[in-house]
């Protein structure tokens, strides 16, 4: 059973830096590509937004573009956990951040919500100005 646990998410000022991890088990985690989304709403998971996204072995990420620079998503395969450094947080940056776990084995990264089967539970972020 695929399990994806996300923690780190919490409050803090505009500027300030958080960093969140998944711990992930149930699965060959080294296979599959995974990334992070967000929902800023109370919403569907259908308003989800891609934010970063990282390859099997870690050397190709993508982020969205209201991210670059800010952000750095990595993993440790040999500790099943991704994680998400956020710095220089703005007050958009606000909302319940998920990690994801590919649906096909060796597939590539993506910041498409449907290359993505397992979700964890999330973690909430607020930034304040």
């Amino acid at each position: 059973q695929v399990q994806l646990v996300t923690s780190g998410g919490g409050s803090v000022l505009a500027g300030g830096s958080l960093r969140l991890s998944c711990a992930a088990s149930g699965f060959t985690y080294s296979d599959y590509s995974m990334a992070w989304f967000r929902r800023a709403s109370e919403k569907e998971r259908e308003e989800v937004e891609g934010v970063a996204t990282i390859s099997t072995d870690g050397s190709t990420t993508y982020y969205a573009d209201s991210v670059k620079g800010r952000f750095t998503i990595s993993r440790d395969n040999t500790k099943n956990t991704l994680y998400l450094q956020m710095n220089s947080l703005k007050p958009e940056d606000s909302g319940r951040y998920y990690c994801a776990a590919g649906s096909r084995r060796f597939g590539p990264p993506s910041l498409t919500r449907s290359a993505y089967s397992d979700w964890g539970q999330g973690t909430q972020v607020t930034v304040s100005s």
